[in-house]
């Protein structure tokens, strides 16, 4: 996904944060709150586009969406979900951007 991209009409990606085996994760502006706000929206990419393997990432990430809402409402220490939505076979989820630093696990 490009930088500047809008999703929703709603969210614009500023930059990327991570990416991993199912998705990516990227830095977004909130364009529907006042002062556009930071979010966090991950991109969350099937590897099969057929059918039955969409029905299954449909129904794993609906589950996951509720978990998350749930989670982020029940304790200050998640981040909470704001939205969670498909487009074009493949799901976003969008939560609360925690700013803080990121520290790498040593083994």
């Amino acid at each position: 996904m490009f930088v500047g991209t809008v999703l929703r009409n709603c969210y614009k990606i500023v930059r990327l944060l991570g990416s991993g085996g199912f998705g990516d994760t990227y830095l977004a502006e909130n364009l529907d709150l006042p002062g556009h706000p930071y979010c966090v929206v991950k991109h969350l990419k099937p590897r099969d586009p057929s059918p039955a393997v969409l029905q299954i990432a449909r129904r794993l990430f609906e589950s996951e969406a509720q978990v998350l809402y749930k989670l982020g409402h029940d304790n200050n220490q998640i981040p909470r979900l704001f939205a969670h939505f498909e487009e074009k076979g493949e799901f976003y989820l969008v939560q609360e951007f925690v700013e803080g630093r990121t520290y790498a696990l040593t083994n």
